[in-house]
């Protein structure tokens, strides 16, 4: 499934002082035990944050919904491995980065190999109103990053906090759910060279060698759209991450003060559980 776009700002100070503190009801639903699917989509993204090159890429798009007492997989991820409770949750946070093979800041240098991401999130559940058609979350995910390909390496660690707000049957639209998110992204001494250090024998006149340190490294906004249909499952998303203030930001490889990804996806409902279960919503 397109990964979620993760999201924070004065924006979700805002809706936590109009809706004020609390959990409303929780509503429950039938729903098949799990579900499966498979379609296409389209990404576009820079090479990574700060790079000036952009590439569109298609991907396959998985479906899977498993609805059981102790492990749920949806579009949220797969979460409640060891804490479900109405308040929290402790998920699995994953994602993957393209490989990098010719940009043209990092000309001469090695290629950067394609990543993945894993590690643990805890969500707090803050609030929860109108038969939880309006949700707002505390996602913290902390993630440890490998290249996947030849021999795998350890590159460091990622944490991007994020306040998420949830919106089901937006504008009014049954069935359309929106996500907004935004909040701080912070990476360790390793990550950051990983992308952004220059060792001495790739220094240039145009590119000096430069050490990456850790920490702050950007603040990130997004928007994901989903609706499911009788057999058809639709996302889309935006995602925006502003630089201003980040650690690596002297680096010669940044050549923007900003990143964007977009991106969409169709999925068919190929097959369902016959047995229904009961599902909060």
């Amino acid at each position: 499934m397109i990964p979620s776009a993760g999201m924070h700002s004065k924006l979700f100070i805002v809706a936590v002082l109009i809706l004020g503190a609390g959990h409303g009801r929780a509503e429950t639903r039938q729903a098949p035990l799990w579900e499966f699917g498979l379609g296409i989509g389209a990404a576009a993204f820079q090479d990574y944050p700060g790079s000036n090159t952009t590439r569109v890429y298609p991907i396959p798009v998985p479906y899977f919904v498993y609805n059981g007492p102790f492990l749920r997989a949806d579009k949220n991820g797969l979460r409640g491995l060891l804490i479900n409770q109405d308040w929290v949750e402790l998920n699995i946070s994953a994602d993957i980065n393209a490989p990098v093979p010719h940009d043209t800041a990092r000309y001469g240098m090695p290629e950067l190999r394609p990543t993945l991401e894993l590690g643990p999130a805890v969500y707090f559940h803050l609030l929860n109103r109108d038969e939880g058609r309006l949700k707002l979350d505390l996602q913290v995910p902390v993630r440890a990053a490998f290249t996947i390909t030849g021999s795998p390496q350890s590159i460091g660690w990622i944490g991007d906090p994020r306040f998420v707000l949830k919106i089901k049957d937006t504008f009014g639209m049954h069935g359309w759910e929106t996500d907004l998110g935004s909040g701080p992204m912070f990476i360790d001494k390793k990550y950051s060279g990983y992308y952004y250090s220059v060792a001495p024998q790739y220094a240039t006149p145009a590119r000096p060698a430069y050490t990456a340190p850790g920490g702050y490294s950007g603040t990130q906004f997004g928007i994901t759209l989903t609706k499911r249909f009788s057999g058809l499952w639709f996302a889309a998303y935006l995602h925006y991450d502003t630089l201003h203030g980040a650690v690596f930001l002297d680096s010669p490889l940044v050549q923007r003060d900003y990143d964007w990804s977009a991106g969409f996806g169709f999925a068919w409902i190929l097959g369902r559980s016959t047995r229904l279960v009961e599902v909060t919503n």
